[in-house]
């Protein structure tokens, strides 16, 4: 049922929260969607400030054309503890200000537990995007992040039909489950005719040579098992600056990595290499390099994602992956941080072109559409 007031329906409060790069382009096309049923729902915007770049965040809302946050929480960095913890105190307050007929979360950041949590425990139906993926990798806290928040939602959206299998294994209710497709593709799709020029950013970071499609390899690395530990990353360079002999590599370098590399003295290795280092990018040029690499070297689970969807070789830096569609389906080929994996699976895309794939079911653009009419057919 829908608030009145007087004789006028008023539309319900639904918040919904973001706290980290990889959930704008997740709650993008959902906000788009809302905008079909704005006399049911009134989205209310939160943001955790967990990625806490201004100017990033600034140009991924500009980009993909998410309202400015109703509230913006700040919280900033800090240990996993410290960040969920200044989450759920600044998160509180909002609950008890606009009194949502629920919440909504999306991904795995500390975010997305840390709402969940407050949530529940003052009564608030909990809907979580992108619920049942699993890597089985406890070390990464992304995977408890996934697991907690799963256990306590009430409405669980899949983006594979794995997923829907381990929610079911873990004792989730089907009723509880809507398997909805991929909202990272949404935004993917809706943004691919905007996505920056080859010559654009070539121009725009004067790069020593200009880029022509599949002409070079695109590498990010994230992820602290990776950057952390200096042995890896160590071995991890030296067979990108080996694979950089064979094919230029474009590094768009987080600025944790950058710090781990620069203490590593890894820094003068890459510089004298066949690898172009850029600071971090927004969405459009990003889905510009992506759209233009012959492969992508990556321990994202978003790039999994996406060059799955436009077809291009992934070979992901991890033991493991919590999106096993894109393996089975799609580009994906899980090499983890041993130089002679990397190196042959390179290889095979440069002699055979690589993994071709398939676009895996319901990644079809219309994934918030599914999202938007299981909320409106649960709640109203």
């Amino acid at each position: 049922m829908t608030i009145t007031h007087g004789d006028e329906f008023m539309p319900k409060p639904l918040v919904c929260v973001v706290g980290a790069r990889p959930n704008f382009m997740k709650i993008a096309p959902i906000f788009r969607q809302f905008n079909s049923v704005k006399h049911l729902i009134s989205p209310y915007l939160v943001h955790t400030g967990q990625h806490y770049d201004q100017s990033m965040k600034d140009t991924f809302f500009q980009q993909l054309g998410i309202p400015e946050p109703d509230r913006d929480l700040g919280v900033g960095s800090g240990t996993h503890a410290v960040q969920t913890a200044n989450v759920m105190l600044g998160f509180e307050p909002v609950l008890d200000d606009i009194k949502p007929f629920a919440v909504l979360v999306v991904g795995d950041v500390n975010s997305t537990i840390a709402c969940g949590l407050v949530a529940v425990k003052k009564q608030i139906p909990l809907i979580h995007v992108e619920a049942g993926l699993r890597s089985y990798d406890k070390t990464m806290p992304e995977e408890i992040n996934r697991i907690l928040t799963d256990q306590i939602s009430d409405l669980l959206f899949t983006t594979e039909r794995s997923a829907v299998h381990n929610l079911k294994q873990e004792g989730i209710q089907e009723e509880r489950i809507c398997f909805a497709g991929n909202v990272m593709i949404d935004s993917l799709l809706a943004n691919c005719q905007k996505a920056e020029s080859l010559a654009a950013i070539s121009e725009k970071y004067q790069l020593r040579f200009g880029l022509e499609e599949r002409t070079f390899a695109l590498l990010t690395l994230h992820r602290p098992s990776n950057v952390d530990d200096i042995d890896t990353l160590q071995r991890l360079i030296y067979t990108v600056i080996r694979i950089s002999e064979d094919l230029p590599v474009i590094f768009p370098v987080h600025p944790r990595t950058q710090q781990k590399i620069v203490q590593a003295g890894l820094n003068n290795l890459l510089e004298n290499a066949k690898v172009l280092l850029l600071p971090p990018v927004g969405y459009l040029e990003m889905l510009g390099l992506l759209r233009g690499a012959k492969v992508v070297l990556t321990d994202s689970g978003g790039l999994q994602e996406e060059s799955t969807a436009l077809g291009v070789p992934c070979i992901t830096l991890r033991e493991n992956t919590e999106r096993p569609v894109t393996v089975d389906e799609g580009t994906n080929t899980v090499v983890g941080t041993d130089p002679e994996k990397i190196l042959t699976s390179f290889m095979d895309v440069m002699v055979t072109g690589g993994k071709s794939g398939r676009i895996p079911e319901y990644w079809d653009g219309q994934a918030a559409q599914r999202i938007v009419d299981e909320i409106v057919r649960r709640y109203f």
